[in-house]
Order: C-alpha cells, then structure tokens, then sequence
C-alpha cells in the first residue's frame, strides 16, 4: 500500500516545468549587469538586456516557429505509425519476436543501445530519435519489462553516443569550425577521446539499464511508473504478450520490411556524408526529395515518411478514406508531444533574445583563465553543463563557446582537443536529462513517461556518468 501511494502522488507536468524555466530566466535577465553597445553591436560579455513582458510570453510561441520543421516531422510521423499500427503488422511483429526471444529479452537491450550510440557519436542522432521511442516502448512492454525501459535504450544509447562524439559535424564539426584562425586542433586525438567517453558512458549505461529491466521483469511492483502512468502504458500498449502463438501473415511481412526500410533511410538520408567524403549517395532520392541522401533534415524525413504511408496502405489495400481518417487521428495523438518541443525551444530563443548566453560564456572564461589544469577541466565541464540547460543545441552551444574557450585554453598552455570534448561531454550529458530538450520531452511524452519520473529514475545514472567524464577529461587536460 505504501508503494501505491508514492507512486500516485502528484508530479508537475513538463509543460509547467518549461514554463517555469522560461519566467527565470525572464527574471534573471533583470538582475544582471545591463549590455553595453556599440552602434548595433553588443559589448562582449558586457552584459545582458533585460526581458520584455511580452519577450517572456512569446518565447513558447517563436520556438514553435523555430522547431517548426520538427514539429511537422512528429506530426506526419504520428500519421505513420498510426497506419502501420492499423495493419496490425508492429503489435503482431513485436510478439513473435519476444516469442523468439522468450526468458532471453534483455539481450535487446546492449545490442539496442550500441547500434543506437552509433548514430549518436557519428551524426548526433538524438532529435532524429523521436520515432523510435514507440516502437521500443511497445517491445519492452511486451517483454515484461515496462516503458522506462523502452525510453531508456533509445535516450541513453544515441545519447552516450553523442556524449562521446567522434566525427559528429554537429558537435565536434561546429565546434572545430568555429574556433579562431591559428588555433590548430588534432582530429586524431579528438576522436580518440570521444571513443573514450562514447564507450564508457555506454557500458555504465548499458548496465545500469539491464539491471533495472530485470528487477521489473521479475517483480512488476519495482516499476519506477506512477500509477496514472501505469494505466496509460497499459492503454497504449497493453500489458504483457498475451502467450497465445503469434504469426505473421505475408502482408505484416511486407510491411515490417517498408517498416524497417522507412528508418534505415532516414537514417541514412540524416548521415552528412560528404563530411567523411563518401560520394555513393550522391545520386540518390534527390529526384523524390530535392535533396539527396546525406543532406536530408526533417523536411525531407517529412515527405518521407508521408510517401512511405501512402505505399504501405496500397500494399494493405486501405481505401482512400479509411486511410485519411487514420493518418489524421495518428496527427492528433501527437499534438501534446508537438507543443512540448514547441515551448522547449522557447527558453533557448529568450536566451538569445537576452544575450544571457553569451554573458555567462564570456565571464566564465575570464574566471578560468588562470586556474591550474586539474581545477580548469572540472570547472569548464560544469560550466558547459550550466550552459547547455540553457542552449541545449550542440551546434548552437559549439559557435557560441569555441570561439572563446579554444583560444584560451592553447593561451594558457591546456589542451584545444580537451576543451572541445569536455563540451562536446557536457552538452550530451545535459541532453540526457534537461527539460529544454524537445527530443527528450517529445519521446517521453511518446513512451508515456512523465519527465519527472524520468529524473527520479535516471539521476544517479546522470550522476555516475558525469563522474566519470570529469575524470577522463581532466586526465586528458593533464596529460595531453
């Protein structure tokens, strides 16, 4: 009983969570030194400009404009996967292959997550991410196990990926690109301590998950749901296999085939490979898209994944009208998951807004100019994790911070490749928990995990990986 009534308790929702941020920050901004200009132009670090009523309540509504291409992504999406889910392929499909499986699950679980951080530490897979928090959170539940479970391959398997990113161009590309002319950088040494991070977030990960998982498949009461959450997995996506044999008929087949095809391409498509000078995809989908494989975002995922819908209710045999009336009420179920990302967005365009963002690089930096190197590594490492609360892009966080903390670092004799990863470790740690995230509000909100229960369950994970990044970093800022 006293489990029951932890479980129930009230948890604020992850909109007033955002909110909540948003207004702070809007307040913040009043309490600190006012910016000086120069004509047009800000004074570097000089300060910040105050926020504007109105500034605060339009930030959710210009980050829906700013995420607009991923909101229409999740949208059509949301169509996609209500037709396959009409077909019955992906319910039947994940059966038989816990069938398969059977008394052997977790195993899903290292294999899972290695394939997921590989995408993570490549291309920085994380927003791309969004689709596969159903159908993982469908397989888990079937397992035994329960959508925490689901939710955590997917955002700690491409997330320790990205923690770790080798030749990431939107973490590490940004960030070599974006550092002064004369600061010379060695790609090899980069790599080889992002493989470092990648692969020691991941094995800390991976265990800490099968661990969890099997405490649920052997006793469902150590569940870290609520009980609303509970009742909302069993809704979506029922209780456990039910033990009747499950088949296939060759139509499932054919679509779980497009199923798969569908993601390997968007994969693919999302893959910037004219960064590792592979030219074979050259000539691929640009007739269909515009845009050829390697440099599609998610307009081009959109059409995508609308095309593939579109074929996979022919070979189905959906008529015209029973197809429109799924794909829409697939829309509609993503219309919380879509304004979740849409307010998220909002606090880093106040930030930008403010200059907040560069006023806390730029005095940060003038504080860590003079401290020794084990002191500068732990100290850049949490003041790049305050940062990307706050600018949770890579990119964005890379062109904001390079330009002045790669220069100091060479000035003051400290390794540019340690600065640039312990960003790089920072900001993949944030995104493994931080509200202003839209990747990871808009998949929790699609496993049907409230976000507060997510930090209940991920902290001391987040913790232990942050211990240990700040160690390697600071061994490699020693040494290197």
């Amino acid at each position: 009983m006293k489990d029951k009534k932890k479980n129930s308790k009230f948890m604020i929702s992850a909109f007033s969570i955002i909110l909540i941020l948003i207004f702070a920050l809007g307040i913040i901004s009043h309490l600190l030194p006012e910016a000086k200009f120069v004509g047009d132009e800000i004074v570097n670090g000089s300060g910040v400009v105050g926020a504007k009523l109105s500034e605060v309540l339009l930030s959710p509504i210009l980050g829906f404009a700013d995420a607009i291409d991923v909101c229409i992504f999740v949208l059509i999406l949301g169509g996609f996967l209500a037709i396959i889910t009409k077909t019955g392929a992906l319910e039947t499909g994940v059966k038989v292959l816990v069938q398969k499986l059977k008394g052997r699950e977790v195993i899903l679980i290292p294999i899972l997550m290695f394939i997921f951080s590989l995408g993570g530490t490549t291309y920085g897979m994380l927003e791309e991410t969004v689709g596969f928090y159903v159908l993982l959170a469908a397989t888990m539940v079937a397992a035994g196990m329960d959508t925490i479970v689901g939710a955590a391959v997917v955002l700690l398997g491409a997330g320790s990926g990205v923690l770790g990113s080798t030749v990431n161009p939107f973490a590490v590309g940004a960030a070599v690109s974006a550092l002064p002319e004369g600061t010379v950088v060695n790609q090899g040494i980069i790599i080889g301590l992002g493989a470092i991070l990648w692969l020691t977030t991941l094995a800390i990960s991976i265990i800490f998950v099968m661990k969890y998982a099997k405490k649920v498949q052997k006793e469902k009461g150590s569940t870290f749901l609520s009980l609303r959450e509970q009742d909302a997995m069993k809704e979506t996506y029922g209780t456990k296999a039910k033990q009747e044999k499950a088949s296939l008929t060759g139509k499932q087949k054919a679509t779980l085939v497009l199923f798969a095809l569908t993601f390997v391409i968007m994969i693919i498509g999302f893959i910037p490979w004219g960064e590792f000078n592979v030219t074979v995809f050259d000539k691929f989908t640009g007739w269909l898209t515009g845009t050829p494989l390697g440099g599609w975002y998610f307009n081009e995922a959109s059409l995508w994944f609308l095309l593939m819908s579109i074929v996979i209710a022919v070979i189905n045999r959906t008529s015209e009208n029973e197809f429109v009336n799924t794909f829409v009420d697939g829309t509609k179920d993503m219309m919380s998951v879509v304004l979740i990302i849409a307010v998220a967005r909002g606090a880093s365009v106040l930030m930008q807004t403010t200059h907040l963002d560069n006023y806390i690089i730029y005095n940060a930096s003038q504080l860590l100019e003079n401290t020794p190197a084990f002191i500068f590594g732990p100290l850049n490492y949490l003041l790049h994790v305050v940062l990307s609360v706050l600018v949770p892009s890579s990119s964005g966080l890379a062109t904001l911070s390079a330009p002045i903390m790669g220069p100091l670092a060479a000035n003051v004799g400290y390794s540019v490749e340690g600065t640039i990863m312990t960003f790089v470790a920072a900001n993949g740690l944030v995104n493994l928990i931080t509200p202003t995230c839209g990747a990871i509000m808009g998949g929790l909100a699609l496993a049907k995990v409230d976000y507060t229960t997510w930090v209940k369950w991920a902290w001391k994970l987040i913790l232990l990986i942050m211990l240990a990044n700040m160690v390697i970093l600071t061994g490699a800022m020693i040494i290197l």
